[in-house]
């Protein structure tokens, strides 16, 4: 191989290199499933936050969470990307007004513009269930 081609690789190589989002999840990923999320830096209390929610129940029923604990659709919790494990967050959903108070327990959610996913039994309350997803806004409770 010549000298220039050589480094049209090279120059090829280290391209690709950058575009690499890092290792890819196992098939039927997501919360509860395959290997653990992990967070590339220790995360942050989150401040408010308005997004969109969706949940996550059956099929990730009894599965290991990020956090370790077994998923439990019926418990009130939640998957939220950066905030801690056992924090405590209010989501109310703009389009009825209702609330519920769930704990992270696990990394999430990894479709696109979603802010939280939310258990079976907090979207039950939310009254989302038919819906599927809503817009929501987060914030910290504040422990007594």
């Amino acid at each position: 191989m010549s000298g220039r081609a050589l480094r049209a690789a090279a120059v090829a190589l280290c391209a690709a290199a950058a575009c690499a989002h890092g290792p890819a999840r196992e098939a039927g990923g997501g919360p509860g499933g395959g290997e653990p999320a992990r967070a590339a830096e220790a995360p942050a209390r989150p401040g408010e936050q308005v997004g969109l929610a969706s949940y996550y129940g059956k099929r990730h029923h009894g599965r290991r969470t990020a956090s370790g604990s077994r998923f439990d659709m019926h418990a009130m919790t939640c998957a939220h990307r950066t905030a801690p494990f056992g924090t405590r967050l209010k989501v109310t959903s703009l389009e009825s007004g209702k609330s519920v108070v769930v704990k992270v327990t696990d990394r999430g959610p990894f479709a696109g513009g979603r802010v939280v996913d939310l258990s079976y039994a907090a979207a039950r309350k939310l009254g989302m269930v038919e819906d599927g997803v809503v817009r929501v806004r987060i914030e910290p409770v504040e422990d007594d």
